[in-house]
């Protein structure tokens, strides 16, 4: 005897993958946390101009990278200094976007020193 839930499992999952959702995600990378924003606030006003939901911006984990370094070459072993480089993401997505959304992203003009990598799911 078949449980009726499993049924009803059965039913919703049938469903689910008969309906593909279509989306884009953005990551946007750089190394000062202003140009991250000002990225994704222009990212965002394009997408919705454009009618499509945007989902986001989602503040990533910033990654730091510590350098240290001798301050002399040959002598005083305990005088160091130390660097770090401070590496700041953050996640869009785009659901539902139309194909005016993706052309209308591509022509965003971003101040440099920003990566945005943009996949189509």
């Amino acid at each position: 005897m078949v449980r009726p839930y499993i049924l009803i499992f059965l039913l919703f999952m049938a469903t689910k993958k008969s309906a593909p959702t279509n989306k884009i995600r953005l990551i946007v990378k750089a190394f000062e946390h202003k140009l991250v924003d000002d990225a994704v606030t222009k990212i965002i006003a394009t997408a919705k101009e454009s009618g499509a939901v945007v989902v986001g911006p989602v503040p990533l984990p910033t990654k730091i990278e510590k350098i240290t370094l001798n301050r002399s070459t040959f002598v005083n072993k305990n005088a160091r200094e130390q660097f770090e480089i401070r590496r700041h993401k953050r996640l869009i997505d785009v659901m539902e976007p139309t194909p005016k959304t993706l052309e209308l992203l591509q022509s965003i003009n971003i101040p440099s020193g920003v990566g945005v990598e943009i996949k189509v799911m």
